[in-house]
């Protein structure tokens, strides 16, 4: 991940909403309808840098930045995605929309899902991407690794990207050991997102690398609980999810590279734009 440039050339209009006692910083880009778009751990909205403009050309792109990642400062909770998603819940109340797609990978990919469990009503399309929704679901290798994500970290990851764009971007840069301890402690926490699948109410699409972090029998599981691989589809896809949900796993792509791909976007907008269902 060294040689990955996460800085963007897409320029949007950046702003600070006060929600939930945290000033959150997210950037619009392009018009229509809107899209709330959500980055990995250790990232910000400047990581889809690369796809913002082809998501941009006909829907409101907003890219906000995760409590004390980028330019939203950190505030005294512990990281955890349902926080996070009442965030962005407020953030689309702020905005006065009725209703917003939401996009979001990795840890985003997490907010993402429980904004709209928590929130349904606030959305109106899902993609999840490169999200697990079990602990045991990543590689024992992956496992072992957030087990070593602490402030103790700092110096391995300075010529990381992850690094590099805090120190550039981060209105405190000097929180970035608090941040990765908070980090740590939240992965090291045991979750099970199963129930809230399934349960699930809105069309959502389960994206995914071929070589994520977890394997695709994994997402391939997840579609599974929105009733997706159940039976053939059938000539006029009435034996699609009747929740309107999908699967896509992207070919020739990683947890590490997904998030900027042309794939991932194309995917996306077919989903969004998506007239059919």
């Amino acid at each position: 991940m060294t040689t990955t440039d996460w800085s963007t050339e897409a320029r949007g209009t950046g702003q600070y909403a006060d929600v939930n006692g945290i000033k959150l910083y997210y950037e619009t880009h392009g018009s229509g309808r809107p899209l709330i778009l959500l980055h990995g751990g250790l990232g910000s909205g400047e990581m889809f840098g690369p796809v913002l403009p082809a998501l941009a050309e006909h829907h409101q792109v907003i890219a906000a930045d995760l409590q004390g990642h980028g330019r939203t400062a950190d505030i005294d909770r512990p990281i955890d995605i349902r926080l996070m998603a009442d965030d962005i819940a407020a953030l689309i109340d702020h905005l006065e929309l009725e209703a917003s797609d939401v996009v979001g990978y990795s840890l985003g990919g997490g907010v993402a899902l429980q904004v709209a469990v928590r929130h349904p009503a606030k959305v109106r399309r899902l993609v999840a991407v490169s999200a697990h929704i079990r602990t045991d679901a990543i590689y024992p290798d992956m496992r072992a690794q957030q087990g070593q994500v602490n402030a103790a970290a700092v110096e391995f990851l300075k010529d990381t990207p992850m690094y590099q764009l805090y120190r550039r971007v981060a209105p405190r840069p000097e929180d970035f050991p608090r941040l990765l301890d908070k980090m740590g402690q939240a992965m090291a926490k045991d979750f099970d997102f199963t129930d809230d699948v399934r349960n699930l109410k809105v069309p959502t699409l389960v994206m995914a690398a071929d070589a994520d972090m977890a394997p695709p029998r994994h997402y391939v599981e997840v579609f599974s609980l929105l009733d997706g691989g159940q039976r053939d589809g059938g000539w006029m896809g009435d034996g699609r999810p009747a929740g309107g949900h999908a699967l896509a796993i992207l070919p020739g792509l990683t947890h590490y590279n997904i998030f900027g791909s042309p794939l991932f976007a194309a995917a996306t907008l077919a989903f969004l734009d998506d007239q059919g269902s």
